[in-house]
């Protein structure tokens, strides 16, 4: 008889940024398919999601990652439902109307690693600032790279768990960190981004270092974080014309405020206008332009305007449940002639 280590991995209810939490199962000879997780509970008055007098929530497993990080482990992506098995006002991957594999998504996590002991970024003296950004996107070396031992750990971490994690790299900001995951259809991808950030979560905080997620943590002069949404469907992956592009990019122009309620708190303090943003309640789009809403990278017009685009608003605390969910919904109103 051999007994796993099954983590359960939910959103709580805080608002207006949800946390991750999570919990371990044991269970005896364990199968490792998900079908084979059972169903789990919580109290959710611990968790702003249940008062105290009716405080159990239920855990539907929906997707399942090996653990590498834990001998005979497993990663359990969970929903939340509310007592009587319903999805739960917290749980946003319910939320997502329409979802298949027509759908291609790439997020691009940017965080900040944060010193505990001084309160600000991996690499920040106690006082002061250190030298404006510009030397620390994709930099290597002590003095402009900061944290580099969790990062690496953390990617290979994701790989061995079977995330599609497709690269990552130092940002703008000092002790600033992004990696990018890639998945078909809106809750795998949204799977996949809770999990990688759960282990970043966990690998961190071995090491006594903070994940911040919030998209403006330095004000002044610094870049903030974002979750920069890479997406495709048929109909941009086989346009071969700029009009089906134009027509997809102004379909979002009239939804600017449905977009923004699911793309973060605090966004105002990033989208600026300034740091490679464009202003919040402004809608522009434009070829390689990262100062726009939305941007159509150069591969796509290179590839004959056969691709993707990238959606710049989301910011780096974005569940990303709902970010893909709005996008599927704008992008599936646009009606092209044949």
């Amino acid at each position: 008889m051999s007994k796993s280590k099954l983590e359960y991995i939910w959103l709580d209810g805080y608002t207006p940024t949800q946390t991750l939490r999570s919990k371990t199962k044991i269970v005896k000879d364990f199968s490792g398919k998900l079908e084979d997780c059972p169903m789990w509970a919580f109290d959710g008055s611990s968790t702003q999601q249940a008062p105290g007098g009716s405080s159990d929530c239920q855990l539907k497993p929906v997707a399942i990652f090996p653990d590498p990080d834990r001998k005979n482990g497993y990663l359990v992506m969970c929903e939340v439902l509310d007592s009587f098995g319903k999805p739960h006002a917290s749980n946003g991957r319910a939320t997502i109307s329409a979802d298949d594999d027509d759908f291609w998504f790439g997020f691009e996590q940017e965080y900040f690693l944060w010193d505990l002991s001084t309160n600000k970024p991996l690499g920040f003296p106690e006082s002061g600032y250190p030298a404006p950004q510009g030397p620390y996107y994709c930099s290597v070396g002590a003095g402009r790279a900061y944290g580099r031992e969790i990062v690496e750990e953390h990617l290979d971490l994701c790989i061995d768990a079977g995330i599609n994690v497709e690269g990552i790299n130092a940002e703008v900001a000092a002790g600033q960190w992004e990696f990018q995951i890639f998945a078909k259809g809106a809750k795998e991808a949204g799977d996949q981004v809770w999990v990688a950030r759960y282990l970043l979560e966990r690998t961190a905080e071995k090491y006594g270092i903070a994940v911040n997620w919030h998209c403006k943590p330095v004000l002044g002069d610094w870049n903030g974080s974002g979750m920069h949404c890479n997406f495709s469907n048929s109909l941009l992956r086989n346009a071969g014309n700029k009009e089906t592009y134009d027509l997809v990019c102004e379909s979002f122009r009239g939804v600017i405020a449905e977009h923004i309620a699911v793309y973060g708190a605090d966004n105002h303090l990033r989208l600026t206008g300034l740091h490679e943003t464009q202003a919040i309640d402004q809608f522009s789009y434009g070829v390689s332009d990262r100062g726009a809403s939305i941007r159509i990278p150069i591969a796509t017009v290179e590839n004959g305007w056969k691709g993707w685009l990238e959606d710049r608003r989301p910011n780096s605390a974005a569940d990303p449940y709902q970010v893909a969910g709005r996008i599927i919904e704008t992008v599936s109103s646009v009606k092209v002639s044949a």
